[in-house]
């Protein structure tokens, strides 16, 4: 039995809306991850002491900021860090 094509657009049409939502939802989803990922950046390259924070927490993403960093050029954060927690103790 196949179903007539006025049927099938029917359904074409009723499924627009869910394909919308679903692609907004997504959307949203990725425009968080983007903006919490540049909050995050932000916040470690503008405080050390927040940096200390992720090293105990999750070493991990420091170690991404890290790489991230001295991939663009600046080397050096890594070294000054460790001193200063060093220093600290």
């Amino acid at each position: 039995m196949r179903i007539p094509v006025c049927a099938r657009l029917r359904m074409a049409r009723s499924m627009e809306p869910l394909a919308r939502k679903i692609f907004k939802g997504v959307l949203v989803a990725e425009l968080v991850g983007i903006f919490g990922a540049y909050g995050l950046f932000n916040k470690m390259n503008t405080s050390q002491d927040f940096r200390q924070t992720m090293s105990k927490k999750f070493p991990f993403i420091l170690e991404v900021y890290y790489k991230s960093v001295e991939y663009s050029g600046m080397y050096g954060i890594r070294v000054q860090d460790q001193e200063k927690w060093l220093n600290s103790k």
